[in-house]
């Protein structure tokens, strides 16, 4: 009868602990559970910031920006603008943004300097035009004229000598200036320059009020010529491929949400220049498929020598950041 007793306490022990140990494993998987999804939460949380100067070429980063704001998304973006391309390029050298929306020849000469910088997709297609005063028709009239562009690593300075080559001119035959861009129309204006190729949409503004013509257009001088791209040190890339990745994905499709209508409103909010004008310069300019092809990348290298811009200009292996690196 005592053994009895005993056994039986002994059960109602074991039974005890083992609810004991029931609930206790609740609570603890209950913890990990909520520790599991807070990790989610906060593990790819990444915040790029991307310099840029107030032109239509970097649309699509203010598209994406909103797109990842209204996902509430791990990936987001924060913007920083620059007056100048110098100052954007010493930024990024210095590792003070992660990114650029930037000039791809300037990134290919820091490329080719040492900089370790990778271009992952451009910040448009087409969008140049090179416009001119009342006193030049064609090409054989810039002869003994003034251009200004914003720098000789630029796809600006390559259209130039593009139109330059169709009257047998030569960089010789014209004084070339460099300016920033939002000095140009000004300089156009008061006649210290004749024209000007530069990114938009300051050629439009010289056209909407009247004191600048186009005289040729990027699409007919240079067929899916390549001019800005997003570029981005290559540790930053390295230091998170993931959410790099998720960031150039969405890049990609903010581009393709670019139609004119959300090109304008995008245009309007970020770069503080009139309808009328910002109407105008999305008329040159198509922000769809931002991939960089090897093909088209070899033709701007091959300019890039023929016109003196680069000696050396970096291959597409070495410079293009692909998806499967």
């Amino acid at each position: 009868m005592v053994k009895e007793k005993e056994d039986n306490m002994r059960k109602n022990r074991i039974g005890i602990a083992a609810i004991f140990i029931f609930f206790a494993a609740i609570i603890i998987g209950g913890q990990l559970t909520a520790a599991r999804i807070e990790a989610a939460d906060t593990k790819a949380a990444v915040t790029y910031t991307i310099g840029y100067l107030p032109i239509t070429h970097a649309l699509p980063v203010f598209e994406e920006k909103e797109l990842l704001e209204a996902e509430n998304a791990n990936v987001q973006i924060q913007l920083q603008k620059f007056s100048s391309w110098s100052d954007l390029t010493d930024a990024l050298h210095a590792g003070k943004i992660d990114g650029a929306s930037e000039l791809i020849e300037l990134a290919m000469s820091a490329k080719e300097k040492g900089v370790d910088l990778k271009v992952a997709a451009l910040g448009h297609r087409d969008g140049n035009v090179i416009v001119v005063n009342d006193s030049i028709q064609d090409a054989a009239d810039m002869k003994g004229k003034t251009f200004a562009i914003p720098s000789t690593q630029s796809s600006h300075y390559i259209l130039l000598q593009d139109e330059l080559a169709k009257a047998g001119l030569t960089l010789d035959d014209i004084q070339v200036t460099q300016l920033a861009p939002a000095e140009m129309p000004s300089s156009l204006a008061s006649g210290a320059i004749d024209g000007y190729c530069v990114a938009e949409p300051f050629g439009a503004q010289a056209v909407t009020q009247g004191f600048g013509k186009v005289l040729a257009r990027s699409d007919d001088l240079w067929e899916d010529s390549l001019c800005c791209g997003l570029v981005f040190r290559t540790d930053v890339i390295e230091k998170n491929p993931e959410a790099f990745q998720e960031l150039l994905d969405n890049y990609f499709k903010a581009g393709d949400k670019l139609d004119k209508d959300e090109a304008l409103r995008i245009a309007e909010t970020y770069l503080g220049q009139d309808a009328a004008t910002l109407e105008t310069s999305l008329d040159w300019i198509s922000y769809k498929d931002l991939t960089i092809t090897a093909s088209a990348y070899e033709t701007l290298r091959e300019k890039m020598i023929q016109d003196g811009v680069m000696e050396n200009p970096p291959s597409y292996e070495d410079f293009v950041y692909t998806s499967e690196e």
